[in-house]
């Protein structure tokens, strides 16, 4: 009896400690966030509005909703009961949950705009990004037609989509990211399963410039990769769906176009614009036939002037 008195006492000092790391984590995030926020708030840390100022602020809304992300607290009900029962006063002028809940959609730009702030200082200089996609998984697959996400509105609904990479079908959504090669998150987006990977890089384009892009096969398209390198200077990397004909077929082209004294094969570096021309010549020697299927679609994997 004793040892089992021991037991207890231990682990509600356990979780009590936990609930003080929260908070002490909290404070520590608020004043980082403070930092970056800039002039996005005002000394109070709210967003400049009309209407009644709140006493507890939007840059600790957003900081709340952080902190409980690093914690793996996925749930507002169970957050604010602990905080409620085991440390009430910790945080002063703390909202309640239907507030909070309401007020973590309205700062959602507002934490969006420190997190690109913050990722720009760890990983500002870079020009090397890496872009991929994961499945996102709302419900079973034997759920789906039960499923009521997205009834209200059909732009933001689930839907069936595959990932290949794991072979399954799925019912949800696909979270579309683009990292530095040290892993910091530069760009995100979520959207239904059945969006190609290819729509994303159309925001993509918009956003950056001068860079290189790693992918994999999902983003293989000639008329994106020539688009992005004319428009913002991107370089979309990609492996290529070649067959053994049509490797062997590549690899003669390519010697061909060597021989011709065309400034050689380079991979990575890019002219400038006006001076970049493919030749439909050298363009049917890396194709069998001449045709558009199989074969080399990275139109800017090699450097040709005019002669």
């Amino acid at each position: 009896m004793i040892f089992i008195n021991l037991g207890v006492i231990k682990l509600l000092s356990t979780i009590i400690i936990s609930m003080y790391n929260f908070i002490a984590n909290f404070r520590k995030i608020l004043d980082i966030c403070k930092k970056y926020a800039g002039n996005l708030v005002n000394d109070k840390g709210n967003v400049i509005r009309r209407g009644v100022v709140p006493t507890f602020s939007d840059l600790e809304v957003v900081v709340l909703s952080v902190t409980a992300e690093a914690f793996s607290i996925d749930s507002e009900n169970y957050l604010f009961n602990r905080m409620n029962k085991e440390c009430p006063n910790a945080i002063p002028n703390l909202i309640s949950r239907r507030q909070y809940n309401q007020r973590r959609k309205l700062t959602m730009a507002l934490g969006e705009e420190i997190r690109k702030a913050i990722a720009k200082v760890m990983d500002g200089g870079e020009f090397v990004f890496s872009i991929d996609s994961k499945p996102v998984r709302v419900c079973q697959n034997a759920r789906a037609k039960r499923c009521t996400m997205g009834y209200d509105d059909f732009e933001h609904a689930p839907s069936w989509g595959y990932c290949a990479s794991q072979n399954m079908h799925y019912y949800g959504y696909k979270l579309h990211a683009l990292c530095g090669v040290s892993g910091v998150i530069h760009s995100y987006n979520l959207t239904a399963a059945n969006v190609h990977d290819l729509h994303y890089l159309k925001d993509i384009r918009w956003e950056y410039h001068d860079c290189t892009i790693l992918g994999d096969k999902g983003y293989l398209s000639a008329p994106i990769q020539l688009d992005l390198f004319e428009t913002a200077n991107i370089t979309l990397e990609v492996p290529y769906r070649l067959g053994p004909e049509e490797l062997e077929t590549t690899v003669q082209g390519l010697h061909e176009v060597q021989k011709k004294g065309r400034n050689g094969f380079l991979p990575t570096q890019r002219p400038a614009h006006d001076d970049t021309k493919l030749c439909k010549e050298n363009k049917r020697a890396l194709h069998k036939n001449g045709g558009q299927s199989g074969g080399i679609h990275n139109v800017a994997i090699f450097q040709l002037y005019q002669s």
